[in-house]
């Protein structure tokens, strides 16, 4: 499919997906920004050696769109979720954030792993969780997403998936599969081997299986084709599997009523 989906300015999308008319979203792009050298663009990490007058001043333009509280997390690729409320403040230890509160924005920083978007329809619940291979696989099949079980139940539940590395690039050893594969055996059927031994793995389509293991079955966003990959789209996205050095985009999630 074409990376399309809802129409914005050049340095934001928003998710395509029928969220109740209370939840917004959005999802930073590369371009715009005040970063410039591998950062160039609207870098939002200020963890990856960025000058901090560049960061601070693309978080101002971040601001600007969500227009409410934007707590920053100090993300481990674990699978800690927290719970944020108009007083938490930056640096809180977490890959995942939930709320209830309105104009208090979920926001995880990401290059190459997976935003996952998630909204309550009957609650008016959302979180945003950071899912890394390590933080989706997590311990005994209890992940990043399955922390997020407090927002609501599963059948009133919305997940949108963000652009990540995707299944032609990401090349990883037999243990994540196996760590995978331990919790659940269909999860086979996302690892294809390569002539070195090595596993390409759709990160995307495993966090799709968790999520349908959970009872969330609304799904939107990417599909796993390559006009989703982080890696390959190097115009739009930052990709540190591909660049080493370079900036983080924002997926973030906000109820305005």
């Amino acid at each position: 499919m074409a990376f399309v989906e809802n129409h914005s300015p050049d340095f934001y999308f928003q998710p395509d997906w029928p969220a109740p008319a209370g939840v917004r979203a959005a999802v930073s792009l590369r371009s715009g920004g005040l970063s410039h050298g591998p950062y160039s663009g609207l870098n939002l990490g200020a963890h990856v050696g960025d000058a901090p007058s560049s960061v601070q001043g693309n978080r101002a333009i971040w601001q600007s769109l969500t227009q409410c509280h934007t707590p920053y997390l100090n993300q481990v690729h674990g699978s800690h979720a927290l719970e944020i409320r108009h007083d938490t403040t930056d640096g809180c230890e977490a890959d995942a954030a939930w709320t209830r509160d309105r104009m208090v924005a979920c926001t995880v920083l990401v290059a190459d792993c997976l935003p996952v978007l998630l909204c309550d329809t009957r609650e008016g619940g959302v979180a945003a969780a950071h899912a890394g291979w390590r933080g989706l696989a997590g311990h005994a099949g209890v992940g990043v997403l399955e922390a997020l079980r407090p927002l609501g139940s599963p059948q009133h539940m919305l997940a949108w998936l963000g652009p990540c590395i995707g299944p032609t690039a990401f090349e990883v050893g037999p243990e994540v599969r196996q760590a995978f594969m331990a919790a659940q055996r269909d999860a086979g059927a996302c690892f294809q081997a390569t002539e070195n031994g090595k596993w390409l793995a759709d990160l995307a389509g495993l966090a799709r299986l968790r999520l349908q293991a959970m009872g969330i079955h609304a799904l939107y966003g990417n599909d796993s084709s390559s006009a989703w990959c982080t890696v390959l789209n190097a115009s739009r996205f930052y990709s540190f599997r591909r660049d080493r050095v370079c900036g983080r985009m924002a997926a973030s999630i906000w109820r305005v009523d």
